[in-house]
Order: C-alpha cells, then structure tokens, then sequence
C-alpha cells in the first residue's frame, strides 16, 4: 500500500525509547496526533532498565503524557525487546494491529515492519519549522554531566523530573556509564 505522509490516517502507529523526552520528541509527538485519528504509541524497550532506558515504562508513560497535555487521540503501549527482529516485529504487529502506516527512523524497524505496514519517517510529520535536530543521548549526556538540559524538553517534563529527583537518580545511577559510553562512541 502506498501512503502519502501528508494525509490524514485513521491510525498510525510508532515505537521509540523516549527517555527522556525531548523537545524534538514533543514535536514527533504532536505530529503523531496531527496526523492521525488515532495514534498507538509504544514505548520500546519497556523491560529495560539501563544507561540508554533510565527511566521506567511509568516514568516515561508520565513524560508523553506530559507532553501532550490537552491531547486524548492516543494509547501508549509498553512493547519489551527481544534481540529477535523477526520475533519483535510479530510481537509488535499483534499488539498494534492494524495500522495505515508504522511511523519508524531506524533502518533495520522499518526493514521489519515494511513486511507488514507502509512506513513513513517521522520527519516527514514534523513541519520543517518545528524540527529540532536533538536525541535522548545529547540530553542524557548533559543531565551525566550535571550541565543544563531542562531547556531541552518541554517545561511540563522537565518539572516533573526535577520534581520526582529523576535527574539525581539517573546521574547515581548512570552518569558515569554514560559519560564513558560516550568517550567510547563519540558519535552516537
């Protein structure tokens, strides 16, 4: 099925990590809920709990909702990993169901769910005057290295991080980590 990424769908659906979220998740996000009457959003590696998912599937549950206060045309889904391509993407297709489009900006899920949902990249939702070129590592980095990021999310999500000492536990927990992962791997 071809898709054009500038109709409106019935429902759409898209995974990511989402910790934390960002602004440049927010604007995925309201994308997501522009576009489609309803939107299924799942929160990947849900039983994961590590440097790059240092915040719970609750913790990031409240963090979308949060950032889209005032929007109700979504679900959010907890979707585990498997380290099993073929096994996740059978796992994600029957918690989805049927979609008008699977919304993905990795290469090897989109190689995935092509075999079962046209795939458009989120970018292609965002308007190009509220795209912001930011990932969870830049924010993680900054929050590991005790440097500002709370002007990288959205005000709402940031308080609520402060507020439940997120930012302290995940710098106990996985500052060091973090900032090792990233003499490691500069780029990523």
């Amino acid at each position: 099925m071809q898709v054009n990424a500038h109709d409106m769908y019935n429902v759409i659906g898209m995974v990511a990590r989402w910790r934390p979220v960002h602004l440049g998740h927010a604007a995925v996000l309201h994308a997501l809920c522009d576009s489609a009457t309803q939107v299924r959003i799942g929160i990947g590696s849900a039983n994961r709990y590590n440097a790059r998912n240092p915040f719970t599937v609750d913790e990031t549950r409240d963090m979308i909702d949060l950032a889209l206060q005032g929007r109700t045309n979504y679900e959010l889904i907890a979707v585990d990993d498997f380290d099993d391509g073929p096994r996740w993407r059978d796992y994600v297709c029957g918690l989805f169901g049927p979609l008008d489009a699977f919304v993905s900006d990795n290469p090897y899920v989109s190689k995935l769910m092509r075999e079962t949902y046209a795939v458009i990249r989120p970018i292609t939702l965002v308007p190009p005057e509220q795209r912001l070129p930011l990932d969870g590592t830049q924010v993680r980095r900054a929050m590991a290295r005790g440097q500002a990021w709370q002007h990288l999310m959205p005000s709402p999500v940031a308080e609520y991080i402060q507020a439940n000492g997120l930012d302290q536990r995940f710098r106990r927990e996985f500052g060091l980590q973090t900032l090792a992962m990233e003499t490691l791997n500069p780029d990523t």
